[in-house]
């Protein structure tokens, strides 16, 4: 499932009637976007390695591309993986001389509390 998808998509509906032929998004609505992907990308992270073998941090990116459609720099998700290494998110081993990453016990604690919280807001929202 493509995150820019399914963004595009409710977006589309919104404005579903319209007579614009040209729609611009709104900043509001491309901050949001961003924070919801980018901002926190160990979720997604996360995600990708919950149910994955090791993986190095190059395979991870392409990952994130393959399941949701994000484009995100490698510089970015080296950055993001090493800060979810240095807290504990994830465990790093080598093989053959390469790093690899997997999701540690206490990555999915906080991965399953990201999703919680993420759903909650939503509900609260919604309501």
């Amino acid at each position: 499932m493509y995150i820019n998808l399914i963004l595009t998509k409710v977006y589309s509906r919104s404005i579903a009637g319209s007579r614009c032929t040209h729609i611009t998004e709104s900043r509001a609505l491309k901050r949001l976007r961003r924070k919801i992907t980018i901002e926190v990308l160990w979720i997604y992270i996360a995600k990708a390695l919950k149910n994955s073998e090791p993986l190095k941090a190059y395979e991870i990116r392409k990952r994130l591309r393959e399941l949701y459609g994000l484009r995100v720099s490698a510089v970015t998700v080296y950055s993001v993986v090493y800060r979810m290494h240095r807290e504990g998110l994830l465990e790093k081993t080598s093989v053959g001389g390469e790093t690899l990453y997997r999701l540690s016990e206490r990555g999915l604690e906080e991965l399953e509390k990201a999703l919680e919280l993420i759903e909650s807001v939503t509900s609260m929202l919604r309501a």
